[in-house]
């Protein structure tokens, strides 16, 4: 029974560290009973926590966070993964170093756990999967960046390389003055390479999507919305049910515009940004290929144009914004609701 009551009252904040991680540790009354640091490894973490009974545990979302999260559930803690953006407490501090911030990160825990807006990993498989998409993101970068520096070298020798798509520009060697040859050659070779492997992770997500989530051949009924897209979708959300309303996706995903209302002033913010950029970006690159004139007409469409026809420096990038916003919104009610793509429902047309 001692036991026990005492599990209760331990609080431990954890500043994750990519070599050492600080842990601070509070009793009942608020007081720091121990501080101490520990190798951020697994089996250095489990030995280091079975020592303790189980307590409370809180760390903030990072590389380290998604095995450090289940280790300590299985060894029988608590475990609140604190989301940084939300805890200025400690990321916008005057005084910031990893003793006070694990001690900041208890103290909150100790308080009330809900002003951490703790988040939950996903699970392994989900986590692989979602893996293999940043890599392939990684390769475009990679191959963008390629492109770009060779395109802007023969630019200096007053040479241009054909506009073409980046899989066609290898095929354009003759057009790289000789005494670029050199210099250019591997790179060109290796936009090649980057290409062929960015082949193979699309035919290889497309396997995974087929496999795994076939929820992504509803979504990619959608114009616009491909096999990427709609898997990086998935994988994100994975449990549509966390979501009461549809379009809470649209703010997870950072689509919605901030809030600074104070009294009578209420200022028109920027979008947040918060949440996943990746997702967020494929959202808005749906969108303007959604608004495209070649694209099939929809409603959602000609809600964009509609805003887009209202003139001014950012009427296009307003429209494309909140086409991405309704669209995050209507992938999640496909999702939830299991009913087919309409183009136009009902009231609509």
């Amino acid at each position: 029974m001692q036991a026990t009551t005492r599990s209760r009252t331990l609080t431990i904040g954890i500043d994750l560290g990519d070599e050492f991680s600080v842990l601070c540790v509070l009793d009942a009354d608020g007081a720091v009973q121990e501080r101490c640091q520990v190798r951020t490894t697994p089996a250095a973490f489990e030995a280091r926590f079975r020592a303790w009974p189980a307590s409370r545990c809180a760390l903030e979302v990072g590389t380290h966070s998604p095995w450090v999260q289940p280790l300590l559930r299985a060894v029988g803690h608590e475990v609140l993964v604190a989301n940084a953006r939300k805890l200025r407490l400690i990321y916008a501090g005057d005084r910031k170093n990893d003793r006070l911030d694990a001690e900041k990160l208890a103290r909150v825990a100790r308080m009330d756990p809900a002003l951490l807006s703790p988040i939950e990993h996903r699970g392994p498989a989900v986590l692989a999967d979602r893996a293999q998409l940043r890599a392939r993101d990684v390769l475009v970068r990679c191959r963008t960046l390629l492109v770009n520096h060779a395109r802007g070298v023969c630019k200096g020798f007053g040479a241009r390389l054909p506009r073409c798509s980046p899989e066609r520009l290898p095929a354009h060697l003759a057009a790289v003055p000789a005494e670029l040859r050199p210099a250019l050659t591997p790179i060109l070779e290796m936009i090649a390479a980057h290409t062929t492997q960015l082949r193979a992770f699309d035919r290889a997500l497309v396997r995974v999507a087929r496999a795994h989530y076939p929820i992504t051949a509803a979504l990619r009924a959608v114009p616009a919305v491909g096999s990427l897209t709609a898997l990086a979708y998935v994988l994100l959300i994975e449990d549509p049910s966390r979501f009461k309303d549809s379009r809470t996706v649209a703010a997870y995903l950072g689509l919605c515009p901030r809030q600074r209302q104070s009294g009578a002033t209420d200022p028109e913010c920027r979008i947040s940004k918060a949440g996943d950029g990746f997702v967020r970006r494929l959202m808005v690159q749906s969108a303007q290929r959604m608004l495209q004139k070649r694209s099939p007409d929809t409603a959602l469409k000609q809600f964009g144009l509609r805003l887009a026809a209202r003139g001014g420096k950012t009427a296009k990038k307003r429209a494309v914004v909140a086409v991405a916003r309704k669209l995050a919104t209507l992938l999640h009610r496909l999702w939830v609701t299991g009913r087919p793509y309409r183009p136009f429902p009902a009231g609509t047309a």
